[in-house]
């Protein structure tokens, strides 16, 4: 497996090595014990699996608070999207910075969100699926969300604002600048 840091710490992108034939390929994308030897030690307890019918349908910016903090490992199972993780752990020299990756069907690529993070995407094809491992399981009271267009995050989306797909929730998710994390870094 192919281990690519991202400008954020901890944020890591995986490729898993795929071995084809004449039906097609497998691919392991995920290995503790690998995964563990290059100092990635997640364990994961739920897995989910998302549909968005049209691309451009907008997905975050969410983050799950303690005591059922989630680290994320986000893979495209078809389709493509555009990945992001934002630092919002407080002290951090990279607090509200971000960094994204396009994840497809076809390069297998994965990211590795961890706790302490804002996590959304865009889809970038219609009829995406999107599935991701959680450290801790779905947790309701600890749910929140970030505005995924605020201007003081400055993601590039790629798309225009006020051509995204959202759910209520995220068109209605407060701003970052009215944002106060629950998460601190630890050097």
């Amino acid at each position: 497996m192919l281990l690519e840091p991202t400008p954020l710490p901890g944020v890591v992108v995986l490729t898993p090595r795929r071995f084809g034939d004449a039906r097609g390929w497998f691919s392991e994308v995920w290995n503790q014990a690998t995964l563990a030897a290059h100092g990635i030690d997640t364990a994961f307890v739920q897995d989910n699996h998302s549909y968005s019918r049209d691309a451009g349908t907008v997905r975050g910016l969410h983050f799950q608070a303690p005591p059922h903090a989630q680290a994320k490992l986000v893979r495209c199972g078809r389709g493509k999207i555009f990945d992001v993780a934002v630092d919002i752990r407080q002290g951090s020299p990279t607090y509200g910075k971000w960094t994204g990756v396009e994840l497809s069907a076809e390069d297998g690529r994965q990211l590795l969100v961890p706790v302490g993070f804002l996590h959304g995407f865009v889809t970038r094809a219609p009829d995406t699926e999107v599935l991701y491992k959680c450290s801790d399981v779905y947790a309701p009271e600890c749910d929140g969300a970030v505005r995924f267009d605020d201007a003081a995050i400055g993601i590039d989306w790629g798309i225009a604002p006020e051509a995204a797909i959202l759910s209520a929730k995220d068109g209605a998710a407060q701003g970052f600048a009215n944002f106060t994390s629950p998460f601190s870094y630890e050097a």
